[in-house]
């Protein structure tokens, strides 16, 4: 409730950084739905809601849900009209609140914790033997298939991936969903933040990179050396269109290690160089002071900060716990996100 995709990451990286600090192992499915929202069984959906809710709420979203047709126009030709028996209005507001309704009772395990946003789910089992660990994932992924065919939804098992997330050497046998293995892979996205099996964020921050070069190349006739453009407007759009991809799950990525943030930061002085059109001889830290463009690691201090009294203050008793890390284990010489307030002030 009120938590957003932030939030979302943040909590399954809590379980990971968890299991690197007790030498265990976490086996994780991440589960791609196929065409989730338009796949939603009106009568399955109805169904539950006549269960849930009261008999007045319940006849307005019938309402709602029943007599819709759609056709299908060719040029100048239409077919016939024809029922709509699945599927919630996408762009509605309305859409994802069916579809949460509709899944809510997707089964787990007291030995797994499963985490879902929309329709990005993803089934997590921590234990200190491997072999345990994809035996217990195993177990709700049998109950999570047979609650699929039963509510007539479909999970598209070449695109599902499958990844132990541990600093052992050893790796959890794989596992299956509808008698076909899934895909063991050593990082996976998940909501727009790629997590690798260390959580070094190594991957995501090479990936973001190669986004901003790319990005960088179209809009270079904007704020090129040679267009004209003004300093304003060319700061504009490196704040509105280039400096999003990069600050997207800052408060959690914040935490990978200085050569990695150190990437961005050379992408960041080569923009602004270009932007002003710099000789060599001038630092790129005089660049972001002269400009008041924040450094990689004030954004990091900045964006957590807000993230740390937000959280902190959070209607979410759930989301409150993602801050307390009393009586953990912190073996590792790495940071977590409740860190980064103070990371580069100390």
């Amino acid at each position: 409730m009120k938590h957003g995709t932030t939030e979302q990451v943040h909590r399954i990286a809590t379980q990971i950084n968890r299991v690197l600090e007790n030498k265990s192992y976490l086996s994780a499915a991440f589960l791609d739905v196929s065409q989730a929202f338009d796949k939603v069984w009106h009568d399955g959906l109805l169904y539950k809601l006549k269960k849930q809710l009261s008999y007045p709420f319940f006849s307005l979203l019938k309402s709602y849900l029943t007599d819709r047709y759609f056709m299908v126009k060719q040029q100048d030709e239409y077919t016939t009209l024809h029922p709509i028996k699945a599927g919630v209005p996408q762009g509605s507001v309305l859409g994802p609140i069916l579809y949460l309704l509709y899944t809510a009772d997707l089964p787990s395990t007291d030995n797994t914790e499963v985490a879902t946003f929309a329709d990005d789910t993803a089934i997590l089992a921590m234990h200190s033997d491997p072999r345990k660990a994809t035996e217990n994932l195993q177990t709700n992924l049998n109950k999570i298939e047979n609650w699929l065919k039963r509510w007539r939804l479909r999970v598209n098992e070449c695109k599902s991936t499958h990844i132990v997330f541990t600093l052992r050497h050893g790796e959890c046998p794989p596992a299956t969903l509808n008698g076909i293995r899934l895909k063991q892979a050593q990082d996976t996205k998940y909501l727009g933040i790629y997590l690798d099996r260390r959580l070094t964020w190594q991957k995501h921050i090479l990936i973001k990179r190669k986004q901003l070069g790319i990005k960088f190349r179209q809009v270079y006739w904007l704020i090129g050396r040679n267009s004209e453009l003004t300093l304003d407007n060319k700061l504009l759009v490196y704040k509105s269109i280039l400096k999003p991809l990069w600050t997207y799950g800052i408060q959690l990525w914040g935490t990978a290690s200085n050569s990695n943030l150190s990437i961005l930061q050379r992408f960041q002085n080569k923009v602004l160089r270009t932007i002003v059109n710099a000789p060599w001889y001038v630092t790129s830290s005089s660049i972001e002071k002269d400009l008041r463009i924040p450094s990689v690691r004030e954004v990091i201090t900045s964006y957590s900060t807000k993230y740390n009294t937000r959280i902190r203050a959070h209607p979410n008793n759930l989301a409150k716990t993602l801050f307390d890390d009393s009586g953990e284990v912190r073996r590792l010489k790495r940071f977590k996100p409740n860190d980064l307030v103070h990371r580069f002030t100390d």
